[in-house]
C-alpha cells in the first residue's frame, strides 16, 4: 500500500476519459506546462499552451488527433491543475 501512495505523487493522474490517463510526472516541473497521455504501453506528451503533440510513443494518429481534441476541452483544468500540483510541491 505505502508502494501505491509513492507511485501516485510521482506521477499524478488528474484526468481519465475512456481508455486515455492524463498524467503529470513530477520530474517535469521545471518544463513548459504539458501532460503525458497514457493507454496501455502507449504514452504521449502534448505541451498545453497551445495544444501541441511534443512526442509520440505507440499511439495512431487518429488516436493522437482525439486526445487532442480532448486536451483542447479539458485544458483549463488540466492547466490548473499543473500549477496547483507543481506550485504546492515547491
Amino acid at each position: 500500500m505505502e508502494q501505491d501512495l509513492h507511485l501516485t505523487r510521482v506521477m499524478p493522474c488528474v484526468l481519465q476519459v475512456g481508455p486515455y490517463r492524463f498524467v503529470f510526472f513530477s520530474s517535469d516541473q521545471d518544463e513548459p506546462v504539458h501532460i503525458h497521455v497514457k493507454r496501455d504501453r502507449q504514452i504521449a506528451k502534448f505541451w498545453l499552451k497551445p495544444v501541441t503533440l511534443e512526442t509520440n510513443d505507440g499511439f495512431r494518429q487518429h488516436e493522437l488527433d482525439r486526445i487532442a481534441r480532448l486536451l483542447a476541452q479539458y485544458e483549463t483544468m488540466l492547466v490548473e491543475a499543473w500549477h496547483d500540483y507543481f506550485d504546492f510541491s515547491k
